[in-house]
């Protein structure tokens, strides 16, 4: 007879989670007891950006974040090749997309 993980997690993804939000800005704040993460769209031309998700995690799961993204960036620039950090090159995020501004 085959033993189960007692520890296994079964995780459900409904269709309309698993299409994602995209997201080019992310906001985080924190208290004492939890870190808040909003992930917000900017649209070239459009004064007003929304929030299309909001993430609360507790500060050992934002740990647990952090480090799951320094393992996955690590593999990914192992495998494509360093990714371009913003800051360090002096270029400011261009919140106009670089792009002419609009007129009516």
């Amino acid at each position: 007879m085959e033993e189960k993980n007692k520890n296994q997690i079964n995780i459900e993804l409904n269709e309309e989670v698993a299409q994602g939000v995209y997201s080019n800005l992310a906001v985080i704040t924190h208290s004492s007891s939890e870190f808040v993460i909003d992930f917000i769209r900017i649209m070239p031309g459009i004064p007003k950006a929304k929030v299309k998700s909001r993430v609360i995690l507790t500060p050992e799961h934002a740990k647990r974040l952090m480090m799951a993204l320094k393992d996955n960036i690590a593999k990914f620039e192992a495998t494509n090749g360093e990714i371009k950090n913003i800051e360090s090159s002096g270029t400011p995020i261009p919140m106009n997309f670089g792009g002419p501004s609009a007129q009516a």
